[in-house]
């Protein structure tokens, strides 16, 4: 397993891949890795020739009040897990190899960028789109392997893989839950075990969402209220937003249809935590 903190080292790497004609899996990660980005791993390891992992822990997704500096990090753990998982390559850049001094250049999708997580943060998919493109330019993957978990991301890099042209495959792999049903997160690292047990409020609203859809309930209005009525009983959760949606367009929907998106978007004190299902 090769690890490499350089751009020209990385380009010089897939180079020879491409000359061997050899498939390239890839998987971004701001790191301190859990069994979720493990999924993403393993999936690009048994169908890639070759895997790519990324850590950096990105600063331009990041609004000033927000945990950068605080984001949890372990790169020796990481390093570990990844080489037992067989990786052939980890890319670790440093902040500079990835915005060098004048960096002024920058990627957004409109109108899908502005809703649910950006929101309530503005520039986050911004700086998201903008390294998750610099990282396609720099190792050309075939597939790259993201979270069901970030739904709005998933949706919003597809549109941007196709509006730009790129010659990458975007697939989304299923939330990886612990056994409480909470989904894993880096920032769950930030939970106390009481402030875990109060955070299964999130599951436990998209469960009852669920459960009405399949029994027939068609009034948006009426599960969102059910949802945050599940939310609000649990003391410690604040709500930003709880919302239906389409999932390709996501725009809010009148009525329960085809392929909707349920996402909420709660605190935890001072913990934010998101969760989705499609139903």
């Amino acid at each position: 397993m090769k690890i490499v903190k350089s751009v020209c080292e990385v380009k010089e790497y897939v180079k020879e891949l491409r000359r061997k004609e050899k498939n390239i899996g890839f998987v971004p990660t701001m790191g301190y890795l859990h069994a979720g980005h493990l999924s993403l791993v393993r999936e690009s390891v048994r169908r890639c020739d070759y895997t790519v992992v990324s850590i950096f822990v990105n600063p331009t997704q990041f609004a000033p009040n927000e945990d950068f500096n605080k984001y949890p990090r372990n790169i020796q753990s990481d390093i570990e897990i990844l080489e037992k998982e067989g990786v052939d390559l980890i890319f670790i850049p440093g902040d500079g190899e990835m915005y060098p001094e004048g960096y002024q250049t920058y990627v957004e999708v409109k109108n899908l960028q502005d809703r649910l997580c950006g929101g309530s943060r503005p520039n986050f998919f911004k700086g998201v789109c903008t390294i998750v493109l610099k990282l396609f330019n720099i190792v050309t993957p075939d597939i790259s392997f993201f979270g069901q978990k970030d739904a709005q991301q998933v949706v919003i890099l597809k549109k941007m893989v196709c509006d730009l042209n790129l010659d990458v495959k975007i697939e989304a792999l299923p939330i990886i839950r612990e056994k409480s049903g909470l989904a894993l997160s880096s920032r769950n690292e930030y939970l106390d075990k009481k402030q875990k047990k109060a955070a299964l409020c999130l599951s436990r609203s998209l469960i009852r969402a669920r459960e009405m859809v399949e029994t027939g309930e068609k009034n948006v209005a009426l599960v969102l209220k059910s949802m945050k009525t599940e939310i609000e009983s649990e003391p410690l959760a604040r709500i930003d937003y709880i919302e239906i949606v389409d999932s390709e367009s996501l725009q809010p929907v009148n009525q329960i249809n085809d392929k909707m998106l349920i996402a909420v978007a709660v605190f935890i004190n001072n913990v934010r935590l998101i969760d989705n299902i499609i139903v």
